[in-house]
């Protein structure tokens, strides 16, 4: 029989390790966790969970980029927002033991790490420290969404594509020369929903980034000169 004393943490190599929400958990649970464990590698466009299906478990992303997205009943979808490395998602359903109400989907090729819903169940009522770090997630999500909303009403259109495009860059960009380049993920009616605007206002927006000298955008590839990162878009 194993000794859950000697169990390593399946998390405790990952760059997000502090921050985990697996983090807290003691020994005599690491054999739970780490049964329920998995690394699941994803290709771009691959589904991790779809909306309207039973939770499967929590899942933390360790590479890439995944698009959070709602299917509307007129056949038309709104992407709501991303997740990026180190973010955690599906523990909604899970703590409410009810659907999913999104889809997750990868955009770029990715990974994700995911305990098993019966595990995860488990190791929680356990360790009420994992409870604990779920719950400030909730809270986390909360507030970016108020601070969206504020920024909706208060930030201009330029600067909300200024920021997340800034995002985007400092995640996934590579440096070449004097520019930072990447391959835009989404499409312009995703950067839209993003930051709250109609997709026919999007072409705008780049010109005037273009003509501020932020980025310059062809098709999808984005380019940032380097010195131009700190600057403010206005």
């Amino acid at each position: 029989m194993t000794n859950t004393h000697d169990v390593a943490h399946p998390c405790g190599k990952c760059a997000f390790y502090k921050e985990s929400v697996w983090q807290p958990v003691e020994a005599g649970g690491m054999g739970v966790l780490a049964r329920g464990f998995t690394r699941k590698p994803l290709i771009a466009n691959q589904v991790v969970f779809a909306q309207d299906t039973e939770s499967q478990g929590i899942f933390c992303v360790s590479a890439g980029l995944v698009a959070l997205r709602t299917h509307n009943p007129n056949g038309t979808s709104t992407l709501l927002r991303l997740a990026y490395p180190g973010d955690v998602i599906g523990f909604r359903s899970f703590l409410a033991n009810a659907k999913h109400k999104t889809e997750a989907r990868a955009l770029l090729p990715s990974r994700v790490c995911i305990v098993a819903h019966r595990d995860a169940n488990k190791v929680v009522r356990g360790n009420p420290a994992v409870l604990e770090r779920l719950a400030a997630r909730c809270i986390s999500e909360i507030d970016t969404n108020h601070e969206r909303i504020i920024a909706t009403a208060t930030t201009s259109n330029k600067q909300r594509l200024f920021d997340l495009l800034q995002r985007l860059m400092a995640t996934h960009g590579e440096r070449v020369n004097a520019h930072m380049r990447m391959q835009l993920p989404l499409s312009r009616s995703d950067l839209a929903d993003l930051i709250g605007v109609q997709p026919e206002t999007m072409s705008r927006l780049f010109t005037r980034l273009r003509h501020d000298g932020a980025f310059v955008v062809s098709g999808r590839e984005v380019q940032m000169p380097v010195a131009s990162g700190d600057r403010n878009a206005g």
